[in-house]
């Protein structure tokens, strides 16, 4: 039955494409500005007696068709074979991961001297649009054992509409499953930015689990000739390990903390002036709803890091 939506998802996938992509801002966005404008001029009508049963109807209208779409659309995806079954076995210990984390902290450091930094020696990306055509080149020499999705070259990655609100949720990015863009804040660092343009893009292949759209960015990212975006994965990579480590073995990471260069030292700091200038209601409102939304469909909550861990050190013990 998932083989169905599968299908399904490449033919609606490929004319949204066609259909949203040459627009100049996100379709997607304005979908959801419009109906979040029906469903408050639907909720006024509720509030006056004479309207009242007439709007609750098309309030549960509008809902319910929402949800059947995207559950045809998307939904439905969350039921696919996971990509750990495709990989063996392996224990996931403490020693195995400290080894990855020392393996990516020495590759962060050298990749890191390769890229552009701005004024305040902040790693910034030069091109944008030159790293979108990388990750889609990208996606087409993913092993086949794990994708079998059709990749194609249409450029549907959209800066989000909701950039400044999203910098106040934790949210990195999204993909809309109405118009099939891949969604962004463009107000991220650089070293945030460029991962989380490699995992909207997973989503847009049809991975819809939050932990395997990291490993397929991941996969898209680490081998890539451009040291830009090889940076901004390897950089994910040693933070998701670190923070797998750090209710076992503290003293190592903060050891691993201060063996950064201080180029990456830089671009740590950027990023946690990044969350403290954006923190408040909003991010705790929205990680906790995150939270919820993940674990209703069949993935873990957004605060762990182990499965895709998992699939690293899996994937690692076949391509040492």
């Amino acid at each position: 039955m998932v083989s169905v939506f599968e299908k399904l998802f490449e033919f609606q996938k490929e004319i949204h494409q066609q259909l949203f992509a040459w627009v100049p801002f996100s379709f997607g966005d304005l979908m959801y500005i419009l109906l979040g404008i029906l469903l408050v001029y639907l909720i006024i009508k509720l509030l006056k007696k004479r309207t009242r049963s007439t709007a609750l109807f098309k309030i549960l209208i509008v809902l319910n068709i929402t949800y059947f779409i995207y559950q045809i659309f998307w939904g439905m995806l969350y039921f696919q074979t996971p990509i750990i079954a495709k990989l063996p076995k392996t224990e996931v210990t403490l020693e195995v991961r400290k080894a990855l984390a020392l393996e990516y902290l020495e590759k962060s450091k050298a990749t890191r001297k390769l890229v552009k930094e701005n004024k305040n020696g902040v790693f910034l990306s030069s091109d944008l649009n030159a790293i979108q055509q990388e990750i889609l080149n990208r996606q087409k020499t993913l092993p086949s054992f794990i994708n079998q999705k059709k990749s194609n070259d249409i450029n549907s990655f959209k800066p989000s509409l909701f950039g400044k609100t999203m910098s106040f949720t934790g949210i990195l990015g999204y993909y809309n499953p109405f118009t099939a863009e891949a969604q962004f804040n463009a107000q991220l660092p650089s070293s945030y930015l460029l991962f989380t343009l490699s995992h909207e893009s997973s989503h847009q292949l049809g991975f819809a689990r939050e932990q395997e759209a990291n490993f397929i960015g991941y996969l898209i990212g680490a081998t890539s000739k451009n040291s830009e975006l090889r940076y901004s994965t390897e950089y994910f990579t040693l933070k998701s390990l670190l923070n797998s480590i750090v209710n076992e073995d503290e003293n190592f990471v903060k050891t691993a903390l201060e063996n950064y260069s201080e180029e990456m030292k830089r671009d740590r700091l950027n990023e946690k002036k990044f969350i403290t200038e954006h923190q408040g209601f909003l991010n705790e409102f929205f990680g906790f709803t995150n939270n919820i939304f993940l674990k209703s469909n069949q993935q873990e909550g957004s605060i762990t890091y182990s499965y895709f861990i998992e699939l690293l050190v899996r994937y690692k013990r076949m391509n040492p």
